[in-house]
């Protein structure tokens, strides 16, 4: 009987496995929490003592963006599900065991980093190539979080490539290349620590500068000054000073690339390509929607700038909204987007019809 169930539904249970296997690994990560100290600003001198906290309640150096390839993940697996299911299996073969052997990977890989030390390992090889903590702390804390998301991408391609071959990396191509370039991101950012990386930072001051003025328009007075650090290199400084009292100062903060919302609209351009890519919708078309939406995100990234001088200036948790609710507002847009655009897509297609 059990035999006979298996064989039934052996094409949906292989479908849904890449699926199973990222669920234990995150699982033992979710009650494992083993970073310490959450990403400070520059502008913020970072307790003295470790201060553990759940890193999936932090977007910006934190796990939140995994719940976000989860989504990218199962979405994806809806959308290629007819396709999927015309794949066969055999339940007694060598490319079976294979699958079985490449889905086992993240867990094992979770397990070796927490428990077994290689998480350690990669902090003391980090801290004794000279490198240091873009939070200000003498260890590169964030290194092995950044490894972890770097691993499991391609452990996550390796199991699709294993069970699907070549062709079926495009089904999962959206949440895999999501999932690199966070990876490669947090790794930029701990090479080259807040300013330290001129290309990205270059992007910095027009933002800045469009936050500056959306906040005279609210009426606060401001200042843009352009600073040097021997640590962190060149970025633009934002002073907000009271209406009331043009001399006392609100809220000042130094902008990094990623407080910039850089990194959101490098994840918005390889994801809607990605995207774009896989629809049929005609090239012009996607050409619009490309721009629209890259609009849309860089608008965002100066919002969010906006947002956390607002909080500030209103007493509000200034440090969670910047590690939290800050990124979460692009990425929210992000990976809601295409959605827009099937939506859009599909009533537009009832509109002509009810025209015809």
């Amino acid at each position: 009987m059990l035999t006979q169930t298996l064989r039934k539904y052996s094409n949906t249970i292989m479908i849904l496995l890449p699926l199973f296997s990222i669920i234990a690994p995150f699982t033992i990560i979710y009650f494992y929490q083993d970073i310490a100290y959450p990403p400070y600003p520059i502008m913020y001198s970072p307790p003295e003592s470790p201060k553990y906290t759940n890193t999936f309640e932090v977007t910006w150096k934190g796990r939140t963006f995994y719940l976000f390839f989860l989504w990218l993940f199962i979405l994806e697996i809806m959308l290629g599900w007819e396709e999927l299911r015309a794949i066969r299996f055999k339940l007694k073969s060598i490319r079976t065991f294979a699958i079985i052997v490449a889905l086992l990977l993240p867990t094992i890989y979770v397990v070796i980093a927490n428990f077994y030390g290689l998480n350690k390992t990669i902090v003391d090889l980090a801290y004794q190539k000279g490198m240091r903590g873009s939070d200000g702390l003498p260890p590169p804390n964030w290194m092995p979080l950044s490894t972890e998301y770097l691993v499991f991408t391609v452990l996550f391609a390796l199991i699709v490539l294993v069970e699907y071959g070549i062709s079926g990396l495009m089904n999962y191509s959206i949440s895999i290349t999501f999932l690199g370039i966070i990876g490669l991101i947090y790794a930029i950012d701990e090479l080259y620590p807040v300013g330290r990386f001129t290309p990205f930072q270059s992007l910095t001051y027009p933002t800045t500068s469009l936050a500056q003025n959306i906040l005279g328009l609210l009426g606060y007075p401001t200042s843009l000054v352009v600073m040097k650090s021997n640590e962190y290199g060149y970025f633009p400084v934002l002073l907000v000073f009271d209406p009331k009292n043009p001399t006392k100062l609100l809220a000042n903060f130094g902008i990094a690339w990623p407080c910039a919302g850089v990194e959101s609209l490098i994840i918005y351009t390889l994801t809607i390509l990605l995207f774009l890519k896989k629809s049929l919708i005609p090239k012009l078309q996607k050409i619009v929607y490309f721009v629209f939406g890259a609009a849309i995100t860089y608008l965002i990234n100066v919002l969010r700038i906006v947002s956390i001088f607002l909080v500030k200036i209103n007493g509000g948790d200034w440090l969670l909204f910047h590690n939290f609710y800050g990124p979460l507002y692009s990425i929210t847009w992000i990976v809601s987007y295409p959605l827009i655009i099937m939506g859009s897509k599909f009533l537009w297609n009832k509109v002509k019809l009810l025209i015809s």
